[in-house]
């Protein structure tokens, strides 16, 4: 399921930026900043059905994911933000996304789930997320198909 509006935040003046969450990955020791701009210790996470111990490794997956896709995309970094969610499909194992959202109106713009089982899915609002933009295997034949790969 694709969530259209980022219905966990209320107040969007103060929120992050991809800009701002990236350079907080990228320092060391590692800084993970959620959408409010807080320090977060479920690593981005709004949502999961994972222990909490395992929140940090599949973070630790999908920030670079999503940094090379902000990149790849050409998302302006200071009008997003980004946060995960752990899916619980009605069948087969969980799953992890990225969603990269509006800063202004906290809307949902691109749902990423970069490898499910081998496989990678990808919505977003330019077809108002009606079916996927994208599946295949692996986010580098996305970018292939975009010609988004130098």
């Amino acid at each position: 399921m694709v969530m259209f509006v980022n219905m966990h935040i209320t107040n969007f003046t103060n929120m992050s930026t991809l800009r701002e969450q990236f350079a907080a990955y990228d320092k060391r020791p590692r800084v993970w900043l959620d959408s409010d701009g807080k320090e977060d210790w479920a690593f981005c996470f709004y949502d999961w059905f994972c222990k909490d111990s395992a929140l940090e490794n599949r973070a630790k997956k999908l920030m670079p994911t999503a940094k090379r896709f902000a990149k790849k995309m050409n998302i302006d970094l200071d009008t997003h933000y980004v946060f995960f969610k752990n899916n619980f499909p009605m069948s087969g194992p969980l799953r992890d996304d990225f969603r990269i959202c509006d800063k202004e109106t906290g809307d949902v713009v691109w749902t990423v789930t970069p490898n499910h089982q081998g496989r990678c899915e990808i919505w977003g609002s330019e077809n108002n997320f009606n079916e996927p933009i994208f599946e295949g295997y692996g986010i580098n034949r996305f970018y292939h198909s975009r010609e988004l790969i130098a």
